[in-house]
């Protein structure tokens, strides 16, 4: 989901009523950036306070093991739950699909429900709660989901709680309610994928509005600290009517890529005892930040023997005076990192960005369909592919770009022929904080 499926922000071509009004009475960060432009490696860092490849999760293919957070680090539900927290997490896990040593009840979720690869049909499913698999009863995933988190409120609202719900939607597979769906189909505005996207948001949309009424129902919503975002941008793949292709706010590139489409992200801050809403926040905050900013919400002593990569922003969201850090970084490509491919850093106003070497970018034929027959054929498929990676022929970095986000926000103006002493710069500080994390990773012992 990118900032272009608000209705909000793309001139009411979706329909988004509750998160429209969460804008509105929260404080809506501008710059905000996932720590990957795909999906496990952003919740290994949101979970963690640490870029993604310090947490072992590098891929979404879990069929590989490359989803999984490494069993040394620890999550925001380890740190929230020591303290007294009740502990929920709803939805997609992610990060560490077939062993159980990386499901989330062993990572600090007191409670789970929901399923742990990359996505879940909507209605042939299976719901894992707490370990225990039951089949669909052909409900909507995204009502079941809602169901699940409303439930956890209700149950611990005499309680401190930590309810992380990941809804799917609007993950592939592009699948809406029929109600949800005719506004959009019927127009003949859309292809059929984007059609269904805004029909599924219109779903998630309206879960949302049912969690926010049972914090209100329960007098939790003045106290009660609520965060809406989205862990890449939106994905542009596909022909004809399966083109996904749509507004978003004229960011280049999209989901698999480090240009603002696939890394800046919508957040949503709540919490009318702390803070007012009604603004703006224009600072650059990153996924990183989350987990020292929740241990301060929390009263949560941060840390001090794992080294975080983000800060507490809570000043900042309160609306006092405050500085966060200058410099961010993003790498991704499939299989084990290459530092030359699709990497990125902000420095202020300006952004080097190293573009992707496509072939870098796709998994081979085999992991394809092995993924896909994972979520649709589960119980044929509970071991780790182990056959090697595919091998790379020698591959020539395209030249690096440089951009001036501030000016610029669409990347559409290249400034790296005038300015080689700047990219050369940025580009030994980006190769530094490529080693520094690959470093990290490769201290990772776990034994699968």
């Amino acid at each position: 989901m990118g900032y272009g499926d608000f209705g909000c922000f793309n001139g009411g071509q979706s329909q988004t009523p509750t998160l429209d009004a969460l804008a509105a009475e929260g404080v809506c960060l501008t710059q905000h950036y996932s720590a990957s432009p795909v999906c496990a490696p952003a919740r290994a860092s949101l979970l963690t306070g640490r870029y993604p490849h310090r947490t072992g999760a590098l891929d979404t293919l879990e069929m590989r093991g490359l989803d999984r957070l490494a069993l040394r680090e620890r999550t925001i539900a380890d740190y929230l739950g020591a303290a007294g927290y009740a502990t929920g997490l709803v939805g997609k896990w992610h990060n560490g699909a077939l062993d159980p040593r990386y499901h989330p009840n062993q990572r600090g979720f007191d409670e789970f429900a929901g399923f742990s690869g990359g996505w879940s049909p909507y209605v042939d499913y299976r719901l894992d709660r707490n370990g225990a698999i039951t089949k669909s009863d052909g409900r909507y995933m995204t009502d079941v989901l809602t169901d699940e988190a409303v439930a956890f409120v209700e149950r611990h609202r005499a309680e401190p709680f930590f309810l992380t719900l990941a809804y799917s939607a609007p993950h592939f597979p592009f699948h809406a309610l029929e109600d949800d769906l005719a506004p959009f189909r019927d127009t003949g505005a859309f292809t059929t994928a984007v059609s269904h996207i805004y029909g599924m948001i219109r779903s998630m949309d309206r879960g949302v509005a049912r969690v926010l009424d049972a914090l209100e129902q329960h007098g939790l919503a003045e106290n009660t600290l609520v965060l809406f975002t989205s862990d890449n941008g939106p994905q542009f793949t596909g022909a004809g009517e399966m083109d996904s292709r749509r507004f978003n706010c004229g960011f280049a590139g999209a989901k698999l890529l480090v240009y603002e489409g696939g890394i800046r992200v919508p957040m949503i801050a709540r919490w009318p005892a702390a803070f007012a809403g009604g603004r703006e926040l224009h600072d650059i905050v990153h996924f990183t930040d989350w987990l020292p900013t929740l241990l301060a919400a929390a009263g949560v002593e941060t840390p001090r023997d794992v080294q975080l990569d983000g800060i507490d922003v809570l000043p900042l969201l309160r609306g006092e005076s405050g500085t966060v850090p200058s410099q961010r970084f993003w790498q991704w490509n499939r299989y084990t990192p290459l530092g030359e491919c699709n990497a990125a850093m902000r420095d202020g106003r300006w952004k080097l960005v190293l573009p992707a070497i496509d072939e870098l970018l796709h998994p081979t034929p085999a992991d394809l369909q092995i993924d896909i027959l994972s979520k649709v054929q589960p119980d044929q498929h509970t071991t780790l592919t182990r056959d090697p990676e595919p091998e790379r022929s020698a591959i020539t970095p395209p030249a690096p770009q440089l951009f001036d986000i501030d000016a610029d926000p669409s990347e559409e103006h290249d400034l790296a022929a005038a300015e080689p002493e700047r990219i050369r710069s940025m580009g030994a500080q980006l190769a530094a904080w490529f080693e520094d994390v690959e470093q990290d990773r490769r201290s990772i012992d776990d034994v699968w």
